[in-house]
């Protein structure tokens, strides 16, 4: 059959071209010609047929037009963040001066009002001019907002099938709106640098007035920009910007904008420009809403959602006002320990005070740390060598020694070397154990000095912190809260051969205590017999079943001390599951997701709690950690705060005053924060500041005495088997018989405790990410914010 179609295909060559040959030559040119241009017009139009499919669709031309940002709120409502692209200010064309429009088509597009989209007229005079050496561009205003619009749709690539695809684009804009409607859109989306866009951004940007109130001059200025926005910058090269801007005023001239009289009046004006780069909306990204812009994203990408343009509404669970509470108690308080250190280690002697103002009052007078550089010579030497200018310097082949000496000699290097080595961080959060939603979320002292995140991304050491989930699995095995226990330092052996001997800094008694009591002051005898009696397991089980869910925990004895690096989201959600009444809870950030017209197309409000934990053992949990606040290493929250709520929590401190931890339980609200260096060899030189009942306490204590205050949360809320307590008389410091808590040894014998991961330098690592009640999406590394 193939040999048949060939056969014929053959024989009607051979008849055409033998009739061809019978014509006269100039008859046959003319016919090949002719053949040869239907050849090339039926393939152009297969080419565009091709392309149309690949290039926006009538409903995308649409939803350009209408784009507006996605925008993040607080569960009231109030903004957080947006997805704006740069700073944009979208005007109705009756909004803009008609100098700007007279400018802009005089100049881009004369024959704007006589094509359909694309100016064949003008692509044909662009092409002889190119041909010339006259470099010119045949573009129409429509094609240009096609390439403003639809960036990725259509490519950057200069070819001939971009151009194609533009085209193509042009002609769908003009089919879909008017040409008042076309020159609105171009108007309020092309770009003019310093991450403006639009005519009324670039209008107070560069001349500090509305788009409606520019004269000739700064219309021609601002139009003139387009054909180069950089090249005819009027701030960075204002010659070229002139000279360009009377081009565009004599083509106003051309188009009849105004008379020769006026033309000769307007090029001999200076530029005159006010120039002031507008502040980003709704100012910076903070941890929190760094963190759920990062998920959007990867959410958008999955539900082929544009974050730019589809005008999502996503509402959060962040309560504004308890977050401005907790940003508050952190910049106060840790401002005020960040005061402690500096104090602390500018001298050889320590203060000893117990008043965080003596501290502050004396800050301006020191060099903060200054006796910590000189006494710890080897370790500042180490940490300029970890430093990456000194691995740059080595690693390009520079003598080491020689390297330490230059850095070592470098002020400035080692200004900022110190500076950031005893910055002082802390990390806070607040959640609401009964639906699982996060109400304030602060990653650090100040987003914009550290965007290392020490909510979900530092891995710390939690110190006792860890030690209810220790007592938790103690009564879900039985053990009562009144079983007693001999506070003295014991040899504990394990069947795997392991031999642990825990000491507490504060000495022991020598006494029964009972499992209640080892809590309440946090005795690292008592817990380690407890894990002993239990086994390790079983602990670890529990933890990863109350939260602790990312962070790898090291199934070994001294877990029960704390010695396995988790975050504090883990700890206050594993909190929340206990204040919950052992019931578990995924943590949740976004309540919904809504459209531009208010219809709901995601919701994570809703979910069903998981029984860890039994209610009658988080039951009798809660009260042993009420003696914590009551009678314990928390009665800080009565004494320094005059807190009187029904509350409960765990201090925890760990070696060397490396970290210092504080979580609270609240029936409404649980609330933790962190304190420490982000480098844990550099620490508290003070033990009685460097123990978290003492310093990051008072970030909870601050935050949760303005929610009570304020009535965010209620005072009156009890636990099962709660009473209110009787109010306290307020002290600057807590009464001196307390017991305070020390870090202990958390060792065991033959090794040293476990290392704490460190951020490196300029790049902080990227932990694993919390199991957060979101679609179970796994968001990217959390250190790009």
């Amino acid at each position: 059959m193939i040999d048949r179609a060939g056969a014929r295909a053959r024989e009607a060559y051979a008849r055409a071209h033998g009739h061809l040959m019978t014509k006269p030559p100039h008859l046959r040119w003319l016919y090949i010609a002719a053949g040869l241009a239907l050849l090339l017009a039926t393939l152009f139009a297969v080419w565009i047929a091709l392309l149309f499919p690949l290039t926006p669709g009538i409903e995308d031309v649409k939803q350009a037009r209408v784009a507006r940002p996605t925008v993040v709120v607080s569960a009231d409502g109030r903004q957080l963040a947006s997805f704006e692209q740069g700073i944009q200010m979208k005007v109705p064309l009756s909004a803009v001066s008609p100098n700007v429009v007279n400018a802009l088509i005089a100049t881009e597009d004369h024959r704007f009002y006589d094509h359909h989209g694309v100016d064949f007229t003008r692509i044909a005079g662009a092409f002889v001019a190119n041909l010339k050496g006259d470099a010119q561009g045949g573009s129409t205003i429509t094609q240009q907002l096609a390439r403003n619009l639809f960036r990725d749709e259509i490519g950057r690539a200069r070819n001939i099938n971009r151009k194609l695809k533009e085209l193509i684009t042009a002609f769908k804009i003009e089919n879909t709106y008017s040409k008042t409607e076309i020159l609105e859109a171009y108007l309020n989306t092309v770009p003019f640098l310093y991450n403006t866009y639009g005519i009324e951004a670039a209008a107070h940007t560069y001349f500090n007035k509305t788009a409606a109130q520019l004269n000739e001059t700064e219309a021609a200025t601002l139009v003139g920009m387009l054909k180069g926005t950089a090249y005819y910058n009027p701030v960075t090269n204002p010659e070229r910007s002139l000279a360009r801007r009377n081009v565009v005023l004599g083509q106003m001239l051309k188009a009849g904008a105004f008379d020769e009289a006026k033309y000769r009046q307007l090029v001999k004006r200076p530029l005159r420009l006010h120039f002031a780069r507008m502040a980003e909306r709704n100012g910076k990204d903070d941890h929190f809403t760094a963190y759920v812009r990062r998920w959007l994203v990867d959410w958008a990408e999955k539900h082929d959602a544009d974050l730019q343009q589809d005008g999502l509404v996503v509402q959060t669970t962040l309560d504004y006002d308890l977050q401005q509470a907790a940003q508050r108690a952190v910049e106060r308080q840790a401002g005020a320990l960040q005061a402690i250190a500096d104090v602390d280690w500018a001298h050889s002697w320590p203060i000893n005070a117990t008043s965080t103002q003596t501290y502050v009052d004396m800050r301006d007078g020191v060099n903060p740390f200054e006796y910590y550089w000189q006494s710890h010579g080897e370790l500042l030497e180490t940490f300029i060598r970890e430093s990456s200018d000194y691995r740059k310097a080595v690693d390009g082949g520079e003598n080491p020694v020689a390297v330490l000496k230059k850095l070592k000699a470098d002020r400035n290097f080692m200004r900022q070397l110190k500076a950031s080595k005893s910055r002082l961080e802390a990390g806070f959060l607040a959640m609401d154990p009964t639906t699982g939603e996060i109400k304030a979320w602060v990653g650090s002292r100040d987003f914009e000095k550290e965007q290392y995140d020490h909510v979900a991304q530092a891995a710390r050491q939690p110190g006792s912190t860890f030690k209810p989930i220790v007592y938790a699995a103690a009564l879900e095995k039985g053990i009562a809260p009144e079983h007693a226990y001999l506070d003295a330092v014991t040899t504990i052996r394990f069947d795997d051969g392991t031999v642990w001997r825990p000491t507490d800094n504060s000495g022991t008694t020598g006494r029964q205590l009972t499992m209640r009591d080892g809590l309440v002051y946090s005795k690292n005898t008592i817990t380690a017999q407890v894990v002993r009696d239990i086994g390790v397991a079983p602990v670890v089980k529990l933890a990863q079943d109350l939260g602790v869910r990312t962070s790898k925990l090291a199934p070994v004895p001294s877990i029960a001390l704390g010695s396995s690096p988790v975050t504090l989201l883990e700890m206050v959600n594993a909190y929340s599951t206990i204040a919950a009444q052992g019931e578990y809870r995924k943590p949740v950030f976004v309540r919904r997701i809504t459209d531009r017209n208010g219809q709901v197309i995601a919701d994570f409000a809703s979910q069903t709690p998981q029984r860890v934990l039994s209610q009658e053992s988080a039951i009798t949990l809660i009260d042993m950690m009420r003696g914590v606040i009551n009678r314990g290493t928390g009665t800080g929250i009565r004494y320094r705060f005059g807190i009187t709520a029904d509350v409960a929590g765990k201090t925890g401190t760990t070696q060397n005053n490396a970290d210092g931890w504080f979580i609270m339980m609240h029936p409404n609200l649980v609330a933790g924060a962190w304190v420490g260096f982000n480098d844990n060899r550099v620490t508290m030189r003070s033990n009685y500041w460097g123990q978290g009942g003492h310093s990051a306490i008072l970030l909870v204590g601050d935050f949760f005495k303005s929610a009570l205050d304020s009535g965010k949360v209620s005072a009156d809320a009890l636990f099962p088997g709660g009473h209110k307590p009787e109010p306290v008389t307020r002290h600057a410091e807590p009464p001196p018989e307390e017991d305070v808590e020390e870090g202990g040894d958390m060792q065991q014998e033959g090794g040293p405790p476990p290392d704490t991961p460190q951020p490196p330098e300029n790049e902080p690592p990227a932990p694993p990410q919390p199991d957060l009640q979101q679609e179970g999406i796994t968001l990217p590394p959390p250190n790009d914010a």
